[in-house]
């Protein structure tokens, strides 16, 4: 009876490590997929407060949150199937699926471009019927507007910690996949509540007694609503050089090598010309080489999707 007991005991022990190793293993293929994955959260966290501008304040954090509730539901209950079920059944799909995602970036970004260049009276004309700065309808457009472009972010997110673990066994991949994509929508969108949220802060600190204290809180005053502006305008060309890098990237990968290679041999000539600051040289060219893809991609694509949608209401009136 005794050895039996004891038998047992050694079984749940060596269970226990065995469990025990594959959450070590979790963990660190979740913290090298999050490091992968850094630029596209940093995009990410870009392109969110751009939705949340011009709302009330005591709207702002109901929206964040709204937002990244549907970012979770992204992650967990569509992209995390969606890519397991891919790489085991139909991993070719993966790239132009990535791509097409790429190109509704370009789309999105180059309909902001066009109604920010668009001269006032045609922007009007252009709004007209659309719902109220403010207004409920307008909170809700913009949140789903914002989960859908979650959606295409969070996507290479997911494909970049599905590519690290490309190896591993289901239920570590399921175990990665579930931790980077909970550990990057807190990630994301717990800085999102900060920064848009900074200037209540700053209103708060300005009352204290403590000069220090008003004087910093007086400066997030001032200074919050230019740099949400700044960040807006930020994340606007985010989603055209994360478009334009999905889809060049997908290029490469379907054999057209000749886009990212021309933006990656720009860029290191770019880095080599001031040694100084090398990396940030490099990254600013291939971005902005980018952005001007993902613009130009996205200018005759959403000449398309224009164009197709006005058929389509014609069709409707005439029906």
């Amino acid at each position: 009876m005794a050895s039996g007991l004891l038998a047992l005991l050694d079984d749940v022990a060596a269970i226990a490590k065995v469990a025990a190793a594959s959450l070590d293993d979790a963990a660190a293929q979740a913290a090298k997929a999050g490091s992968k994955a850094a630029g596209i959260v940093i995009d990410d966290a870009a392109v969110t407060p751009r939705y949340v501008v011009g709302f009330a304040a005591e709207r702002e954090l109901p929206i964040v949150r709204q937002i990244a509730a549907g970012s979770l539901k992204n992650k967990l209950l569509y992209l995390t199937p969606g890519a397991l079920l891919l790489s085991q059944f139909a991993r070719w799909l993966i790239t132009p699926l990535l791509m097409a995602g790429g190109v509704f970036l370009c789309v999105e970004g180059y309909h902001k471009v066009r109604d920010l260049l668009r001269p006032k009276g045609l922007s009007d004309e252009a709004a007209e019927g659309a719902p109220a700065a403010g207004s409920a309808d307008d909170e809700r457009a913009k949140v789903a507007s914002a989960i859908r472009t979650d959606l295409i972010l969070s996507a290479e997110i997911m494909a970049i910690t599905l590519s690290t673990v490309a190896t591993a066994s289901l239920g570590l991949q399921v175990a990665v996949l579930v931790s980077v994509g909970v550990a990057m929508t807190a990630l994301v969108y717990g800085a999102v509540a900060i920064l848009v949220k900074a200037d209540d802060l700053g209103a708060h600190l300005a009352r204290s007694p403590r000069a220090p204290l008003r004087a910093v809180g007086g400066a997030l005053v001032r200074g919050m609503p230019g740099f949400l502006r700044v960040l807006s305008m930020v994340g606007l060309v985010a989603m055209l050089w994360v478009g334009g890098g999905i889809a060049a990237h997908g290029l490469h990968e379907l054999g057209a090598h000749a886009p990212e290679a021309t933006i990656t041999a720009i860029a290191w000539h770019a880095g080599r010309a001031v040694p100084a600051v090398e990396g940030f040289a490099r990254w600013l060219v291939a971005t902005s080489l980018s952005a001007v893809l993902g613009l130009a991609i996205g200018a005759v694509a959403g000449v398309i999707v224009d164009r197709a949608a006005e058929a389509l209401r014609r069709r409707r009136r005439a029906s």
